[in-house]
């Protein structure tokens, strides 16, 4: 059955949400986060499209974005093959480290671009990563607020802040005021799914070792655990760095299974 096409956005605008392949991690550690912003602020630089917001969450991305010169789904194609390029090559990998097809919805009025962004910025607090969406690091919120982010200059928040006042200072007061709000925003369908607790992942865990110990998996023969941690990475809610922990086993042998 063939692919439906994507909506044209009249605006420009889209929110778009790409996860990693089969929902595994696409960070593991502070320079991947890094690097993916280059990626997009070179991307960006290239007139390519503007950047109203983002969030980087371990296994999937928010972006919000005016799409200029070129069209998003080609932005969208470059950012994911030059980062992945790079991942693959970093850590020793083959293969896809995006789901084929990233989702996508139009934004087409201020009302629902400024639902947009609140909801994007509440991407951690809603998984209990954090208490207050600018605590977050990986997110454009602190841009917002005025505070330095990484690249300089990464988030076009001059637009969304002149929806809020004319001057920035009351703009960024207001802006802090909205994402405070209680609110029932939910975009794209997307399902926040709360983390597993450590004792609710050693219960899954060990349902999967029907009856063998946890610490079993150190000492056992690299292709039976492998096969096992395949079926542990599957538990939604975990993360591929909470495995590792819980199961005393190297991040890198959880990455590689």
């Amino acid at each position: 059955m063939p692919r439906q096409a994507r909506k044209k956005s009249e605006s420009g605008i889209y929110h778009l949400m790409v996860r990693g392949i089969n929902r595994q991690d696409i960070f593991q550690e502070e320079e991947d986060y890094q690097r993916f912003l280059e990626t997009i602020s070179r991307m960006k630089n290239n007139n390519q499209f503007e950047l109203y917001g983002y969030c980087l969450m371990t296994n999937h991305i928010h972006l919000l974005i005016r799409e200029k010169e070129e069209e998003v789904s080609r932005s969208m194609q470059r950012i994911g093959t030059s980062y992945a390029w790079w991942y693959n090559a970093k850590y020793n990998r083959v293969g896809h480290v995006f789901q084929d097809r990233y989702k996508s919805e139009c934004v087409e009025d201020d009302a629902y671009l400024l639902s947009v962004i609140r909801y994007i910025h509440q991407n951690p607090v809603m998984a209990k990563m954090t208490i207050k969406p600018e605590d977050y690091r990986w997110s454009s919120c602190r841009a917002y607020y005025g505070q330095n982010e990484y690249p300089t200059g990464l988030t076009n928040k001059e637009f969304i802040l002149g929806l809020f006042a004319d001057k920035e200072t009351v703009a960024i007061k207001r802006f802090a005021e909205y994402m405070q709000e209680e609110n029932q925003d939910a975009c794209l369908d997307d399902e926040i799914k709360l983390r597993l607790s450590d004792a609710n992942l050693i219960t899954e865990i060990e349902a999967i070792l029907n009856g063998e110990p946890i610490a079993a998996l150190q000492t056992m023969e690299k292709r039976k655990r492998n096969e096992l941690l395949r079926k542990i990475k599957t538990i939604k809610g975990s993360t591929q760095r909470q495995i590792a922990r819980v199961t005393g086993l190297k991040l890198n042998i959880i990455f590689k299974a």
